[in-house]
């Protein structure tokens, strides 16, 4: 690693200096920013305060992509502790405020910088730009905020290298530390886990999981429309639909980190469960309309019966129940009818592409 001198003068000569943000300070003192890197290293359970490490691969060979926003404070650890396993790391600053963009650089990484904040998706996918321009055979994709272990990164790439997959997702549900998942967390993953299932070939036990990796060939196919956190069901939407082998292998996540939630994990939940009920409705409309046509056709059943058997006992029209028996029915009918209508149309589109 550069002089602190050297590392400050290359520094000021580097496009994201200064940070353009309302404070004053817009510059780093880089001797106050290293020392406060390598304090976080000492707390670190993941890696020991010695930062002299070989590292057999280039850029061409490894790099990681790491979408950030507001991340200063865990953002340089990130970077030196993925150095040790990657040839390049790509920081995707999306529109921080902070400055997430000036400890990055200095912890050793590539910029990519965002004027505003766009999300995840796209944050994701100026990042898989940068790779490409570089040209690289395998990409690692992590989270800013500390919650993955890039010590881990050997195993997530290990599929790729033997070419047993495509795409590799770290699961925490493979992991022996998965008990250790918050509830309201375990329950949003059962739930999105099972409705990505539905909308894709291939049966993933943590679709939501941040912490990927890539071959050259799923490089290739980055190329699917996607917004904010909804990507990685679109990731395993995507390449399952193309036939790309997609494996799973246990990780370690962390949740004691400074900043736990960018958004309402119950709206993001809701959203992402949104977006996976369209694409299910897309892919396999049968499936969605005919489900919620025959629930409703059911339910319609047994207000009917329930009419029926109060006027064979006593004679007298039940209006409430015979209404709702015959709007349920009828939207039922509806329902599956345009499910099969669409499933044809569906089929008949993939045989024209």
């Amino acid at each position: 690693m550069k002089n602190i001198s050297e590392k400050t003068q290359s520094f000021k000569q580097s496009p994201i200096y200064p940070l353009k943000t309302e404070d004053s300070h817009s510059v780093p003192d880089v001797t106050r920013v290293f020392d406060c890197i390598n304090r976080v290293l000492h707390l670190t359970r993941y890696f020991p305060p010695n930062l002299a490490f070989e590292n057999p691969f280039t850029e061409k060979d490894i790099i990681a992509v790491i979408p950030a926003f507001n991340e200063e404070l865990t953002i340089g650890m990130v970077v030196m502790l993925s150095l040790k396993h990657v040839g390049k790391v790509v920081v995707v600053d999306d529109g921080s405020s902070d400055r997430t963009s000036e400890i990055a650089w200095l912890s050793g990484a590539d910029i990519v910088k965002l004027e505003k904040n766009q999300g995840k998706a796209n944050a994701v996918r100026a990042g898989i730009a940068r790779v490409k321009e570089i040209g690289c055979s395998t990409v690692v994709m992590l989270d800013a905020d500390g919650q993955h272990n890039p010590n881990e990164i050997p195993i997530l790439i290990a599929p790729i290298i033997s070419k047993k997959a495509d795409m590799v997702i770290g699961s925490r549900q493979l992991s022996e530390e998965c008990n250790d998942i918050p509830a309201y967390r375990r329950l949003g993953q059962v739930t999105l886990d099972m409705a990505t299932n539905m909308g894709s070939s291939f049966k993933c036990t943590d679709s939501q999981s941040g912490y990927r990796a890539f071959s050259k060939k799923a490089l290739d196919n980055f190329d699917f429309p996607s917004e904010g956190y909804n990507i990685e069901s679109d990731m395993i939407e995507h390449f399952s639909r193309l036939g790309l082998a997609i494996a799973e292998v246990p990780i370690t996540v962390r949740y004691e980190v400074p900043f736990k939630h960018k958004k309402n994990p119950l709206s993001h939940g809701m959203d992402v469960l949104t977006h996976i009920i369209g694409i299910i409705g897309y892919r396999r409309p049968l499936l969605t309309f005919g489900l919620g046509g025959t629930v409703f056709s059911m339910v319609g059943i047994v207000f009917g019966l329930f009419a029926f058997n109060q006027y064979y006992s006593s004679g007298k029209f039940v209006f409430f129940p015979t209404m709702c028996s015959g709007v349920l029915l009828v939207l039922g009918m509806l329902l599956i009818t345009s499910g099969l209508i669409l499933n044809t149309l569906v089929k008949i589109v993939r045989i024209d592409r």
